[in-house]
């Protein structure tokens, strides 16, 4: 990412250009992206072609003004990250879902982040509901954050019974959210080409819950959250309550998408039957 590139970025998320990469810029850097470029799957639904290159990530977050799923947000995060000089690892995730059960293989990208000031730090702008700051990588206690209560545990054993022994005798991490499980963090380092597979299957997969549904969702000026997903609005203020709201007309939604997200759309995206290729 050249400098020209970074300064656009910055200003896409309302930010200065800073002196050095410390703690203290990651964490500002990581609440403002995550209340201005918000987390999205329309591009699924729109037949848009998503694809794991640094510049089209650039193109679509920072040219498009649009948002994206966990690979383009913490894909083009960490390229930003990288070039204003902080140390940037890709790590690969399985996400928990129903019973406990783990996700299929590079489920989720996020980022293990290293500033000049000392400390690992976990970043993830891509998981929806999550952290608002940086969470200390090394830290095996409960970290108090605007969004719940996390911590990053050692991970025990695999439900499906793949690793009996205990993810940890693999360096696995477990990451919760006010105690629950939200996925497993493997600790080798990737490259964004490795996940290639696992958004192939997030976005075509019939069981896919991004295929299945719509969702646009971003954290508010407040710390709370707005989320729409086809016509329903969410609203959660910064204590967790919950206010939902239907939008009456295509006008109102398409509305919703330019004020409150900034996304401007030509048409009112519609959950695709079958995924991208059905």
């Amino acid at each position: 990412m050249n400098s020209a590139q970074v300064d656009a970025y910055l200003d896409r998320i309302g930010a200065d250009h800073p002196a050095w990469p410390t703690i203290d810029v990651l964490r500002e850097l990581q609440l403002r992206h995550l209340k201005t470029v918000p987390f999205e799957n329309l591009s699924i639904h729109r037949g848009e072609e998503i694809v794991l290159e640094e510049k089209r990530l650039y193109d679509k977050i920072v040219g498009a003004r649009r948002g994206g799923f966990c690979y383009e947000l913490n894909g083009a995060f960490g390229a930003l990250l990288a070039a204003l000089g902080f140390d940037v690892t890709l790590l690969a995730a399985r996400v928990y879902g129903e019973e406990g059960r783990l996700g299929v293989p590079y489920d989720h990208l996020a980022l293990r982040v290293r500033t000049v000031d000392g400390g690992d730090w976990l970043v993830d702008v891509g998981f929806g509901a999550h952290s608002h700051y940086p969470l200390a990588f090394g830290e095996r206690g409960e970290q108090p954050d605007p969004g719940g209560a996390f911590r990053v545990i050692e991970a025990g054993a695999d439900v499906a019974g793949a690793r009996k022994g205990g993810g940890a005798a693999y360096g696995d991490l477990d990451v919760l959210r006010d105690g629950t499980p939200q996925y497993r963090l493997e600790t080798r380092p990737r490259t964004l080409e490795d996940f290639v597979a696992g958004a192939w299957w997030n976005t075509t997969s019939p069981v896919s819950h991004f295929v299945r549904s719509l969702v646009c969702s971003r954290v508010t000026e407040d710390g709370g959250r707005i989320t729409l997903s086809g016509r329903r609005v969410t609203m959660t203020t910064p204590d967790g309550r919950k206010e939902v709201s239907d939008l009456a007309s295509d006008e109102e939604v398409l509305e919703m998408y330019r004020e409150r997200f900034g996304i401007v759309l030509d048409r009112v995206p519609t959950v695709r039957q079958g995924g991208p290729n059905g």
